[in-house]
């Protein structure tokens, strides 16, 4: 059996779908479902059980699941990079994973677990996965992955587990997020309601308004990557999981006007407003962020990323021009 933690989630239930597709039904949910909707992402899919998060713990420590679990793939946490409660994401984040963490170590459990590319800071480091000590991230959730990212090396499990640095993903089944969804989806549903798109003007020198930098990985790719981590059971440790290319926010939106030009002409003429950044994030903004895909590349993984473009068009007309908000 597969445990997947955050299979409401955004990846989580996007990676469902693939197990789903692959012909894989036995998994178990762990998740918190909360007021919002993200239940919905549980529609249409095939797993064995849903388990609430605190009580899945208690379960494994009472040896409820003793023998039964193959794989934990865990994507649960708390993503929200804006989050002031660092003692919750220390709770929720780091104390959570340390618990799968060594049940999976005592029980020869594959570990597979998401990262961050949070954990790199404003990237004056770099953004090598060879790399952990010394990285500042800018704020408390990325600080919250990168703190496991040092406990699974100092208790070297590295060579055991898989952890996964997520670039800035987007795709469908992200519509619950709120303010964390991607650009994408604002971008797609600023258009729709009010025929132009915000972004954030440049809180640096380096970068013109619109010109900041990111590295956007689509949801579908994210998918084939953890599918093949999850079947080539001798790959092990760390890996960043972008598309190696960044990308100004100004070419995202201009993607996603584009996809939709193609059903309606009307949308032909871009119109992008830019906005002050809230001073709340202004520290903890990241400006260019872009995956070194050295190490993945040369892991036995076979990646090829698909081009934004591609990847805009497909969510754009596929997904949110149809309302199909469920992958």
């Amino acid at each position: 059996m597969i445990v997947l933690t955050g299979g409401a989630g955004f990846i989580g239930s996007c990676f469902l779908r693939k197990l789903n597709d692959e012909g894989i039904k036995d998994v178990l949910i762990v998740d918190h479902l909360g007021i919002n909707d993200k239940w919905k992402n549980l529609l249409n899919k095939q797993f064995v059980d849903y388990v609430n998060k605190n009580e899945f713990i208690e379960k494994i420590k009472n040896n409820k699941y003793k023998g039964q679990i193959d794989t934990i793939i865990h994507l649960g946490a708390c993503s929200s990079t804006t989050e002031k409660d660092v003692d919750y994401l220390m709770s929720n984040n780091y104390n959570y994973s340390k618990e799968l963490a060594i049940y999976s170590a005592e029980n020869n459990i594959r570990f597979i677990y998401a990262s961050s590319a949070a954990t790199y800071g404003d990237g004056n480091n770099g953004y090598s996965d060879y790399q952990f000590d010394n990285l500042i991230p800018l704020n408390g959730y990325g600080f919250s992955k990168h703190i496991f990212d040092l406990w699974v090396i100092e208790n070297k499990l590295e060579n055991q587990f898989v952890g996964i640095k997520f670039f800035n993903a987007f795709g469908p089944n992200e519509y619950h997020k709120g303010d964390m969804a991607s650009m994408a989806f604002k971008s797609f549903n600023q258009i729709i309601l009010n025929g132009k798109v915000n972004l954030f003007k440049s809180n640096d020198t380096k970068f013109k308004d619109g010109q900041q930098r990111r590295d956007f990985i689509y949801v579908k790719d994210c998918n084939e990557v953890l599918w093949q981590f999850l079947n080539k059971k001798n790959i092990s440790g760390i890996y960043n999981l972008g598309t190696g290319k960044s990308r100004t926010w100004n070419d995202l939106v201009n993607y996603v006007y584009n996809a939709l030009t193609t059903l309606d002409p009307k949308y032909s003429e871009k119109n992008i407003n830019y906005i002050d950044m809230p001073d709340h994030i202004k520290h903890q903004y990241q400006n260019f962020t872009e995956a070194d895909m050295s190490k993945l590349n040369q892991s036995g993984i076979n990646f090829k990323p698909t081009e934004l473009a591609d990847s805009i068009t497909d969510y754009v007309i596929n997904y949110l021009y149809k309302n199909y908000l469920i992958y």
